[in-house]
This record gives structure tokens, sequence and C-alpha cells, in this order.
């Protein structure tokens, strides 16, 4: 026998209003697993990329992670009969492929050989800013004053878990190789965003990692030697970042700026350090400093606050 409460359920299961807040509720649901997916695996790439540098160059960590990428993503295609892109969009996917996979990859890479992850880590979290301008100056996307204290606190906070060296700021060729990566990723993230009213996220990242990986064919043939050599560690480290961070991560990030204005996108971007120097410290056993603590709460204040702009300009 059934009850009333199980047959109130069955009709509104059915019923178009149940069926609509369903609906609304699932592209929601899939934007918040997408952006805790980007966050915790860019997130792992910092401590990945140190462990990988000690048996590789920056410019083989570079060719041979997206080496794999560009492999997994081929089979895919090839799988999932993809479309190859528009010739008149290609000068501008090969622009994106150079400028958010070969050159932001290098240059991070190349500061990472003096800079610690953790440190790296919340360099790069200064794109919150760079992107949130880029999208205000050319997608007019409105910041108001509460967006611009929250972006303020967010490179406030950068600022603060800079002074956590043991020497305080060091303004050494690392630091500024890192900042010209976190430039990069930052043009990056908005250059692609008309390109994804055409094609899907991983569409779209497919053509910008095959474009990144043969910039990076420079690097190809000592690569190829050096792997002959390397412990089996740094080896793994440079797969697990093909696949995770360097494919899986991009996909999810193309969806969520598919579906978030940039500026409040990027704003999410400031939990990569804080989760960046948990797995340090769990995997390098990088141990971070009270002031790394504080500059990682005064990131947490500026993400709550830019996202509270959001809804006060919906």
């Amino acid at each position: 026998m059934v009850s009333s409460s199980l047959v109130y359920h069955a009709r509104n299961a059915d019923s178009p209003e149940l069926h609509s807040r369903t609906q609304e509720g699932r592209p929601k649901v899939l934007v918040i697993a997408a952006i805790v997916a980007t966050v915790l695996l860019w997130a792992s790439a910092f401590p990945a990329i140190r462990v990988s540098l000690t048996a590789y160059t920056p410019g083989e960590v570079a060719f041979l992670r997206y080496l794999v990428a560009s492999a997994i993503l081929v089979g895919y295609a090839l799988v999932s009969r993809m479309p190859m892109p528009r010739l008149r969009d290609t000068p501008f996917i090969s622009l994106c492929g150079f400028i958010g996979f070969a050159l932001y990859n290098f240059m991070l890479n190349a500061g990472q050989v003096t800079v610690s992850a953790g440190m790296a880590s919340f360099i790069i979290a200064s794109e919150v800013g760079v992107i949130a301008l880029l999208a205000w100056l050319f997608f007019g996307e409105r910041l108001g004053k509460v967006g611009w204290v929250g972006i303020a606190l967010c490179l406030a906070g950068v600022g603060v878990i800079s002074l956590s060296g043991s020497s305080g700021i060091q303004l050494s060729t690392g630091v500024a190789l890192i900042f010209i990566a976190t430039l990069s990723i930052s043009v990056y993230s908005v250059l692609q965003k008309p390109l994804l009213q055409r094609y899907t996220a991983i569409q779209f990242t497919t053509y910008a990692i095959w474009a990144g990986t043969l910039f990076l064919f420079f690097f190809a043939p000592r690569a190829v030697f050096s792997t002959i050599h390397a412990p089996i560690a740094p080896t793994l480290a440079v797969i697990y970042m093909g696949l995770f961070p360097g494919v899986v991560a991009y996909i999810a990030w193309s969806y969520v700026l598919s579906k978030v204005p940039a500026s409040r996108a990027g704003s999410y971007l400031a939990l990569i350090p804080v989760a960046a120097l948990v797995i340090s410290w769990l995997w390098l056993r990088e141990v971070p400093t009270p002031i790394s603590v504080m500059g990682g709460a005064v990131v947490f204040c500026g993400v709550m606050l830019v996202n509270q702009r959001v809804k006060l300009t919906a």
C-alpha cells in the first residue's frame, strides 16, 4: 500500500514546476563542482612543479606536461569525433595557447626554481585583480565599490603573505618570472571568453593545449633524453600535472568562465594559494608561517566581498 505522502512526492516529481527548479539548480551545482576542482587541481600543481624540477629543467617540465595532456586529448578528440576549429579562429586560438600554456608554464617553472611552492601560489593569486581589471576594461563588467574593496583585499592578502619569507620580500628573478606568468594567465583567462561562445569548454581547451605544446617543442630533444635518467617521482609528477592540472582543471575553468562573469570567476582563484599551502605542507612539508595564515584570511575576506558585490549588482 502506497502512503499518501509518497503519492504526493511522486506527483510533484512529474510537475513542471519542480522539474524547472531541478533544472535550474543543476547548473549551479556543476559550476560549484568545477570551481572546487579547478582550485584543488591547480593548487596541487605548485608542489608538483617543485618535485618535477628536481630532475627536469623548467622548459622540459612544461613540454612533457603538455605532451601528456595533448596525447590524452588526441585520444578524446578521436573517440568523440571532435571537429577542428574554424580556420579564421586558428590565429587567436594559437595566441591563447602560447600565452596561457607555453609562456605561462615556462615562466612559472623557471620562477619556482628559486621560489617555494606556497610563495609562488600567492604571487599567481594576484591574477584575481588583473582578471577583474581586464574584464572591466574589455567587457564592461561592473565592479562597484564593494568589488574594488574585495579585489584590494585579495591583493593585500598576497602582499601580506609575501612577507612570510625568512628574509622578507625578495624581489628576485624568480619572483619577476612568476609575475610574468601571472600576467600571462590573466590575459589568457580573458581572451578565451569570446571563443567560448563558439566552442565548448573542452573543445577550446583542447585546441589551446595543442597550440601551446607546439610552441614548447623547442625543448623536446632534451626532455626526451632527460626522461631516461630521471627518477620515477619527478616523472610521475609531470604525468600527474599533464592529466589533472593540465587537462581537467583547464576544462573546468573554461566551463566556469562560460557560465560566470570573468571578474567573479577570477575571484575564486584567490582560494588557490590557501589550498596550495595546505597541499605543500602535506606533500613537501613546507610549513606556513603565522603571517601566511593571516594573509590567507585577508584573501578569504576579499573573495567574500567580491561575491557580495555580484549579489548587489545582479
